[in-house]
């Protein structure tokens, strides 16, 4: 474990090691330390098959939800950030907000938000790095709303030609849309060829809501879910 006091770690280290495939977490919100992980075994989606269940897609194409990217970094990472029913204590303490911050702040980490009659209600936040998305965490208040964001997010990334979507581990929330773990040097390898290639993520426009039934048409060539 590295102490948050004393070790500097800028948003240039933390590129880094996300390019070594490593990433920084915390025990709690109140412990200041960071420390370093890299797990035996990575999850990862699958940017091709991409599986969003009947339901989902008829939520996603009915536009209940407006969705937008990187308006309110702040109130993302802070719904993220709040207490769970599943969880007593979050992971994100400050020294994170404010290197996620800073990483933001330099175009390399972004948002998906979803809205509600004007409101928050869930979303997601990760980091870009070439081609690769690392994604980070992500919340709800209202049901669905972060898996739109999740449906919105591979979207974008299928269309913006990355390479790469990083989940870090593989939950069950995940695996109903085809997420995997792949072992270290499998991973290592894909990551090193998805941050040689360039992505864009502008592909779409940030503060203009895109339709369902577009989002859904951009993860398949074929008929849609």
């Amino acid at each position: 474990m590295l102490d948050g006091d004393r070790v500097d770690i800028t948003p240039e280290i933390l590129l880094k090691a996300y390019a070594a495939g490593i990433f920084p977490m915390a025990e709690d919100a109140d412990d200041p330390a960071i420390y370093w992980v890299e797990p035996r075994a990575r999850g990862v989606l699958p940017l091709d098959g991409f599986h969003v269940a009947k339901r989902l897609a008829r939520t996603v194409r009915s536009d209940a939800f407006e969705v937008r990217t990187d308006q309110d970094f702040d109130a993302v990472i802070s719904g993220c950030a709040a207490p769970r029913r599943d969880a007593e204590r979050t992971w994100i303490n400050s020294r994170i907000r404010e290197l996620y911050g800073a990483l933001y702040d330099r175009g390399h980490a972004h948002t998906v938000e979803v809205y509600a009659e004007g409101r928050l209600v869930g979303g997601l936040y990760g980091v870009s790095l070439g081609a690769a998305f690392f994604g980070e965490s992500m919340f709800h208040t209202v049901r669905d709303a972060s898996k739109v964001a999740l449906v919105h997010l591979v979207a974008r990334l299928r269309a913006g030609g990355y390479r790469l979507a990083d989940t870090q581990f593989v939950t069950e929330h995940l695996t109903q849309f085809g997420a995997e773990e792949v072992p270290r040097h499998v991973y290592k390898r894909r990551l090193a060829d998805a941050v040689a290639w360039r992505a864009t993520w502008d592909v779409w426009p940030r503060d203009t809501p895109m339709r369902g039934a577009d989002v859904l048409a951009a993860l398949s060539p074929g008929p849609e879910a």
